[in-house]
């Protein structure tokens, strides 16, 4: 929930930058802090359990109810989870230009329980007749109905979008309830981010001790239904906290997103453009970028007007093709990072289906298989 400086600009805030939501400052011994922090801890928490509780087992009820092959489950479950990880970058564009970081959450949170929703009763469902599969010899041939499929997948990438919008926003929330100017709270605001890291991971962990064993043993209706429950209980205990929230007041810069985006889009038009006796003269006042700055030298035509004039709007600034530059220069680490996604992306498909096979009992606890897929990946 951002507002316009406008709208709050006083002198009279105790916290610069920030107010309530009710767009009035705020005073710092009632607002923000770890009264702000623990609620939002708590809500990611209930986020990893969740996402973690349908993705790492989720090839289990790929190749058993739904009676797909352990290559075509595997496929499913890389373009799905690929999507999920793509997708904060339009959580993050959305939240920054439109609905701010805390809308967002709340928005995303809802989409989570309707996908789960979703989910369980898709799980419910009678994934097939008995009179279709008794001559079957196999459970990859007894299909659930197409419809039924359809049904899940789109359940399953509402799942994906809600956490797109999620992901990106929950952290940076937390991070605006500390103001850095203030020196206790600025070392409270580097211990916050040591327990939203805490947090996050006993979520994950917990789903999958508790959420796996459920799916294998009782009921995947139950494996989908506790995440949703989760979800629900944690966007309620979120809203129980917004008279303590402090929200960032929204600037008139634009954001980054659709700066880069306009440099990309601005250098295209003017692929062909020759540099007009404008250009040059910026060029020779030292305007356009410094001579160290000669990479990604095509992205110096966002600097040109289609007619050769500057107007406002038309042309990019060098701050923003700078901006254009840094990203494109992080392509390469992004490329490398391909690498280990590839074997990161095992543990959830391959491996849990490897630990399956396996006898998974030890000191008398029989323990789920995605368990088994992860002390090997420690190991």
């Amino acid at each position: 929930m951002a507002v316009d400086a406008s709208e709050a600009a006083t002198p009279l805030l105790d916290v610069d930058g920030v107010v309530d939501y009710k767009h009035r400052p705020v005073t710092r011994s009632k607002s923000g802090g770890w009264r702000s922090a623990v609620f939002i801890i708590g809500v990611e928490m209930a986020e990893r359990f969740a996402y973690y509780g349908i993705s790492s087992n989720l090839i289990s009820y790929l190749t058993g109810p739904l009676g797909q092959s352990t290559a075509t489950a595997a496929e499913n479950i890389n373009a799905w989870s690929g999507t999920a990880s793509l997708l904060p970058l339009l959580g993050a564009f959305i939240a920054d230009s439109f609905l701010g970081r805390y809308r967002m959450i709340i928005i995303a949170s809802a989409l989570y329980i309707v996908g789960l929703l979703l989910l369980t009763l898709s799980a419910v469902l009678p994934s097939f007749s008995s009179s279709d599969c008794q001559s079957a010899t196999i459970v990859s041939q007894c299909s659930p109905p197409h419809l039924q499929v359809v049904f899940f997948f789109f359940s399953l990438y509402l799942v994906a979008f809600a956490q797109g919008g999620h992901k990106p926003c929950v952290q940076a929330f937390g991070a605006d309830q500390f103001d850095t100017q203030d020196p206790q709270e600025c070392k409270a605001k580097s211990s916050f981010f040591n327990w939203w890291y805490f947090g996050m991971c006993f979520g994950t962990c917990s789903s999958l001790w508790i959420l796996n064993y459920i799916q294998d043993n009782l009921s995947w209706g139950f494996g989908f239904g506790i995440p949703c429950m989760i979800m629900a209980f944690a966007l309620i205990i979120f809203l129980l906290g917004t008279t303590t929230y402090r929200f960032s007041i929204k600037s008139d810069e634009q954001s980054a997103f659709a700066r880069i985006g306009r440099v990309f889009v601005r250098a295209a038009r003017n692929w062909r453009t020759a540099p007009s006796a404008m250009a040059i003269e910026e060029e020779s006042h030292g305007i356009l970028p410094h001579p160290g700055s000669d990479q990604f030298m095509f992205l110096n035509k966002a600097l040109l007007a289609p007619d050769g004039s500057k107007e406002d709007g038309k042309v990019c600034s060098i701050n923003e093709i700078e901006e254009a530059k840094a990203v494109l220069r992080l392509f390469p680490i992004w490329i490398t990072c391909l690498v280990y996604a590839i074997v990161f992306a095992q543990s959830s498909t391959l491996f849990t289906k490897q630990g399956v096979t396996m006898d998974r009992s030890a000191i008398l606890v029989h323990r789920p298989s995605i368990v088994v897929a992860a002390e090997f990946i420690r190991m």
